[in-house]
């Protein structure tokens, strides 16, 4: 069974296109096949590519290998009066 991807997942992607290396970052829109990553780690030589492609990229869902899961939000009990 895969890993059901989220919104603050850190991911690692694949090279594609321009990109001559993985990088990795964090998810900012689950689709229903793939994710809208934001780049925030990749190698020093793809830097005109990753600004290029304004530190996004659009990645298949089975592609993204999960490195850390975003932390589940804390749910306060109401106040009871």
């Amino acid at each position: 069974m895969a890993v059901e991807l989220k919104i603050g997942d850190y991911v690692q992607g694949k090279k594609f296109a321009s990109l001559e290396h993985d990088f990795k970052g964090e998810i900012e829109k689950v689709y229903e096949n793939s994710v809208l990553v934001l780049i925030k780690e990749f190698t020093k030589s793809d830097e005109p590519i990753v600004n290029e492609y304004n530190h996004r990229a659009v990645i298949r869902k089975s592609e993204a290998k999960l490195i850390k899961a975003a932390p589940k939000p804390v749910v306060e009990p109401e106040a009871e009066e």
